[in-house]
């Protein structure tokens, strides 16, 4: 690897370094060997990762090196060892200057990026290092634990203590084990990340969770969170030693809210109801075993050793606590807002105080360790887990006397404000769901919320905690002195790196107007007028014909995001965007996301798409860590400005703390004036998005800023560094979109992309683009797939990936996915409900492997179903366009038992992950008890429960298919009544399958009779290839054959015609066709016959024949229509009485493929019949 001197320092690199590379890396060299903090910011793509950690790890090297040098010249008493290399050449700028310094005393590193996906590809950065320092990451039990009785607790509290339980009694084996398998030499040279974690400790039966602690006391460098380094419960819990430690927060965008959020708290009257019951419970059982003269300790554990008297004062705390809350007297929209002071006031009048704190603590945690280590007993305990977490909070530090105390608690509150307010969501999911809960937990009350509105405060922790240095990097911090003063702490060492990229690969434009001319903004009193919301659907609609590939849209809020896009809907902009880019829109929860983005990559990935379009909000998920690189983000919009919402009390309390610290003059503090840091927010999230478009050296993109406001050179100076050359600003969008065609045009001749592969193939190398571009993109085609992989054992994480076969995509992907499960499945379920019964016992790998359309049609948009429809009409090719369409409009809702069988297994894995595991086993019974008993009623209260909440409405409608056919009807219409859906009943759902089948036998008789009644005695002559095409080869090969002398029987004639067809088709097709059949001699609707026939015969090549042939059945008066159809179809006259009429060795179909030339006919044909 080629190596570089910077500061002193030998660096060695994976490649010759950029400029803006050395650059970075200097300046983390500066704040190392200076111990001084550093903000340093450096555009996505530019290698920030790698020369962060090459940098580090180097300078740590040679502070060894240099401990080294300084043991060896005071064993040499001051002789050179070597002649030509004085030691005096060696230097001290590593080391502390004349300070003592040993082996021990080499600075820890600790890496704290925001989630554990992103240290994922963090530690696989540093593996495409020469570095291999010794190396920890730190996760919760909920990532770490394989003890699978602890991981079966909902609860994370109750995980907690039921892991600390175990651990105290040494009832863990996978605990018992650590001690031996921590001084593993292997295991600490290894690079393991959390994955690799979990598989090391599944395999050797060794807690990955205790062993990432053990190996933390080795760790050159640590890997966390950067909430485990920021909470200082977190802190605490893991036993994170600061002290002359290197601090590094990468991603550090988040900083500021993380910093806030972990030392605020929000505590709900159901917080402190569910801690009543749960202290209440267990003070009336140590009172009945008073009262019996039991012992103390007889029924319970022995570790548990507290008297009654102890147990009715923590009750006492708790109710105080709830009555001191609720005294004040609220008005329903607004709160009480009290200087941060006042929580020490408040407390104090539930007897807590810094003198009674440590007894009140503890005697808290052992009720709650004792209540979570209870077999076959349910309490919420999460209300004094709180409780706990507060005192800790609140009663920080250890005053010795009284004025030490005073003076303790106005430094600890000095950056927070209490504020008292209704709570308007007792009605809501979190307490209803809950059927555990106590009354009293369901009753209206008031919130107290302590907050937080400076990130110094935790930023100022850390520096007590005498760490070396702090180092802030990421992407987007700019405007840098604003991001710096939040700090509350100096940054000596600052830098706005330039980006990698040449003008030719960024196009920026400021968009005042719209096509029509109407001026764009999202400001609060326009963004919802039609005007507007029209002008910026024509505008998105215009560049989606522009971008090539994918495009990225982004609005700035949720309800923005809904409403406008629910107006284009209806006034067809959507349907313009999704002709030419289909349409993938970020879902709200955690849930469903992860499928949308993989269908969107997919559609970009398509070979035979012109790409998609995403639309997503600024501070969503998509916004933040995920990579649109090359293809998958060739453009940007950003629909306006993203100001927090104004009215949001935590919002106008934090811009009122601002201005009172402005107005404070602090000596050497700089305070932003509320508004300044209102506007700040914006202009960071904007910058956060616009970041998604250029992610590595040989990337190019265009950003779109469509808002009259960006004009304004107040806030083109806050875009980033790297942005603000490139801005142009259009008197008019023509002029915009001539020259945005000309750069991507231009760009894409500079910059081929690698040819896009067969969609069968494409889901396999969604990220292979990204490898082959740069050298500083890490390879995506293992890094990102080794963060997916995560998901297995991050909860925050799950999903159910779309692409385990990594061959196959869209409807081929879903074809093999079930060929696997009939293959893992020999026996088949009987009926829907026996494959409830194998459902509910079937494994848990089962269930989450689960992918399926049911899951599709439950995503915020139409375009996963889009997807589906693409990939049939690819498997069939071009003559499928308008032909599949109509088959799946009239195809018939029967579906094989396998099917079923499928759907209904997907159906409950999917319910599994959505409900609570009380509810699912309760859904469960019923399902089971109305097999057994036949009575709707028991399943429609039981089921009941999934009208509660709207976003499990779609889970009762599921339940439809387990409905039997005689209670279909009324349980569509409870349905109906009770979430406005139906779940599409039709007549002949309640139809039993003997009923079906009956009717599938009456109409093949009955059609079979038509057949010969319609025929003609007549035969005619061969319909020759020749005389089809007009001589064309596409249906002349193997043709149909030469006529023969004499004429078959009418009998005999339709029985070939009836063989050819089941064959053809097979069962349940035919069934179709004989019912449209029997349908047309009962109304004699000549168009829904044919409708049903040609999306049957033309599905498949070798079927065409069928068509010509099905001439036979059609009525008289219809048969000048169908062979206009037929010629159409053809390009050829076909004679009357071939229409009317074949001979036996007529009827066998030609072996012969026709290809598309007569296909796109077909395809033609229908369009125009449509278009009429």
């Amino acid at each position: 690897m080629p190596s570089l001197s910077l500061n002193g320092v030998t660096v060695e690199f994976p490649f010759p370094p950029y400029d803006c590379q050395k650059a970075y890396m200097s300046r983390v060299l500066e704040c190392l060997q200076q111990k001084m903090n550093g903000v340093l910011e450096s555009p996505t793509g530019t290698g920030k990762t790698l020369c962060l950690l090459c940098a580090t790890l180097a300078w740590r090297d040679h502070f060894k090196d240099t401990i080294s040098a300084r043991k060896i010249a005071e064993r040499l008493h001051g002789d050179e060892m070597f002649q030509n290399t004085p030691l005096s050449s060696w230097g001290t700028a590593a080391t502390d200057g004349d300070t003592p310094t040993y082996y021990t005393d080499v600075p820890k590193i600790i890496y704290a990026s925001r989630t554990h996906s992103q240290l994922a590809q963090v530690i696989n950065e540093l593996k495409n290092t020469s570095y291999r320092p010794k190396v920890c990451v730190l996760g919760s039990r909920e990532q770490l634990c394989i003890n699978q009785e602890v991981m079966r607790q909902e609860s994370s509290t109750v995980k907690v203590h039921m892991c600390r339980g175990k651990v105290s009694t040494r009832s863990c084996v996978y605990y018992n084990n650590v001690e031996e398998k921590s001084t593993d030499r292997d295991l600490v040279n290894s690079v393991l990340d959390v994955e690799d974690l979990v598989k090391l400790g599944n395999k050797q039966r060794v807690c990955p969770y205790y062993l990432s602690r053990s190996l933390k006391q080795q760790a050159d460098i640590v890997f966390m969170p950067y909430n485990y380094l920021l909470d200082p419960k977190s802190r605490r819990a893991h036993s994170i030693e600061l002290k002359g430690a290197v601090v590094i927060f990468d991603e550090a965008h988040n900083v500021e809210k993380t910093c806030e959020e972990s030392t605020s708290f929000d505590l709900t009257p159901y917080d402190l109801a569910s801690a009543i019951t749960a202290v209440d419970r267990l003070l009336v059982e140590k009172t009945k075993e008073a009262a019996h003269g039991e012992s103390l300790t007889e029924d319970f554990n022995s570790a548990f050793k507290m008297d009654v008297e102890t147990i009715a004062k923590i009750k006492r705390i708790l109710l105080d606590l709830e009555a001191a809350i609720d005294s004040y007297e609220l008005p329903s929209d607004r709160g009480v807002t009290k200087p941060g002071m006042f929580i020490y006031e408040l407390l104090e009048r539930a007897q807590l105080t810094y003198s009674t704190k440590t007894a009140v603590y503890e005697a808290v945690e052992q009720i709650s360790g004792y209540l979570a280590g209870q077999p076959g007993i349910f309490l919420n305990i999460n209300g004094l887990q709180k409780l706990a977490d507060i005192i800790q909070l609140v009663f920080c530090g250890e005053p010795s006397d009284e004025k030490e105390r005073h003076k303790l608690m106005e430094s600890n509150t000095t950056h927070f404000k209490v504020h008292i307010h209704r709570d308007n969501s007792f009605h809501k999911k979190k307490q209803s769901a809950d059927v555990w809960a106590a009354s009293s937990s369901k009753k209206q009350g008031n919130i107290l919320s302590y907050w937080c509105f400076s990130p110094g405060f935790s930023m100022q922790e850390l520096v007590n905690q005498e760490v070396r240095c702090i180092i802030l990097t990421s992407g987007t911090l700019s405007p840098l002195t604003s991001f710096t003063s939040e700090m509350r702490i100096k940054f000596p060492v600052s830098l706005e790196n330039s980006h990698v990229i040449e003008r030719d690969q960024i196009f920026v434009s400021i968009i005042e107007r719209g096509p029509d001319g109407v001026a764009l903004s999202s400001a609060f009193d326009r963004r919802f007028v039609p005007e507007n919301m029209a002008s910026l659907g024509n505008t998105v609609a215009n560049l989606s014909r522009v971008v090539p590939h994918g495009l990225l849209v982004f609005f700035p809020s949720f309800p923005v995001m809904e409403k406008t896009l629910e107006f284009w809907r209806a006034n067809g902009h959507a349907d313009r965007i999704e002709n030419v880019k289909p349409m993938f829109v970020e879902p709200k929860g955690k849930g469903t996301f992860n499928e949308v983005i993989d269908g969107y990559y997919s559609k970009v990935n398509d070979p035979a798409s012109k790409g998609g379009s995403f639309f997503a909000v600024c501070r969503g998920k998509a916004s933040e860590g995920l990579d649109f690189a090359d293809t998958f983000g060739r453009g940007v919009i950003i629909t306006g400005l993203p100001f927090p919402p104004k009215m949001d009390p935590r919002i106008i309390l934090k811009m009122q703390f601002l201005d009172e610290m402005r107005k404070k003059k602090v000596p050497g503090m700089t305070y932003l004036s509320g508004q300044e840091w209102y506007r700040q927010q914006a202009f960071r999230a904007v910058n956060q998005a616009i970041g998604r478009v250029i992610r590595h050296k040989e990337d190019y993109g265009a950003i779109f800023l469509c808002d009259q406001r960006f004009k304004g050179s107040d806030v083109r100076a806050q875009l980033p560094s790297w942005v603000r050359p490139y801005v142009r600003l259009y008197d008019g969008f023509g002029n915009m979109v001539r020259d945005a065609s000309q750069f991507f045009r231009v760009a894409q001749k500079l910059r081929p992309v690698v040819e896009k592969k067969a969609a069968a193939e494409s889901c396999g190398t969604v990220w292979s683009s990204d490898t082959q571009s740069s050298r500083f993109t890490s390879s995506h085609s293992s890094h990102t797939q080794k963060a997916k992989a995560l998901d297995a054992h991050l909860p925050s994480l799950k999903r159910r990936r779309l692409n385990e076969h990594s061959g196959a995509s869209g409807m081929a992907r879903i074809c093999i996915e079930y060929e696997s499960e009939v293959q893992e499945s020999q026996r088949r379920p009987a009926s829907l409900l026996d494959a409830l019964e194998r459902g509910d016992h079937g494994s848990a790998e089962d269930a989450n492997a689960v992918v399926g359309e049911e899951k599709a049609n439950h995503l915020s948009t139409l375009s996963l179903q889009h997807d589906k429809r693409m990939a049939d009409e690819l498997r069939g090719g071009k003559r499928k366009i308008k032909l599949v369409h109509e088959q799946r409009a009239s195809v018939s809702d029967d579906v094989s038992e396998e099917g079923s069988a499928s759907r209904a297994k997907k159906f409950l894995a999917e319910m599994k992950k959505s409900l609570s595991q009380v509810n699912f086993d309760r859904i469960i019974q019923a399902l089971q008890t109305y097999k057994k008993t036949d009575n709707l009623d028991i399943l429609l209260t039981e089921t009941a429960v999934l009208t509660e909440d709207a976003n499990t409405h779609s889970l009762l409608r599921g339940i439809y298919q387990f409905v039997r056919p005689h209670h279909k009807k009324r349980f569509d219409e409870r349905c109906q009544q009770l979430t406005g859906q139906s779940c599409g009943y039709k007549v002949d759902h309640s139809l039993s399958k003997d009923e079906k089948k009956a009717l599938v036998l009456q109409s093949d008789r009955q059609s079979a009779v038509g057949l010969t009644s319609t025929s003609t005695t007549s035969t005619c002559s061969q319909l020759n290839t020749q005389q089809l095409n007009k001589g064309g080869h596409h249906l002349n090969q193997q043709g149909l054959r030469e006529p023969l002398t004499g004429s078959a029987p009418k009998s005999e004639v339709h029985a070939a015609f009836l063989s050819d067809v089941k064959k053809a088709l097979g069962a349940e097709q035919t069934a179709r066709l004989f019912q449209a059949i029997h349908s047309y001699k009962k109304t004699d609707n000549y168009e829904s016959l044919v409708t049903t026939v040609v999306s049957l015969f033309t599905e498949r090549d070798e079927d065409f024949s069928l068509l010509v042939r099905f001439g036979m059945v059609i009525r008289p008066h219809h048969k000048k229509q169908y062979k206009e159809m037929l010629d159409a179809l053809i390009g050829q006259s076909v004679s009357a009485a071939g229409v009317a009429a074949l001979s036996e060795d007529q009827q066998r179909p030609a072996s012969s493929s026709p290809p598309a030339k007569t296909q796109s006919k077909i395809s033609c044909f229908f369009s125009s019949s449509q278009r009429k």
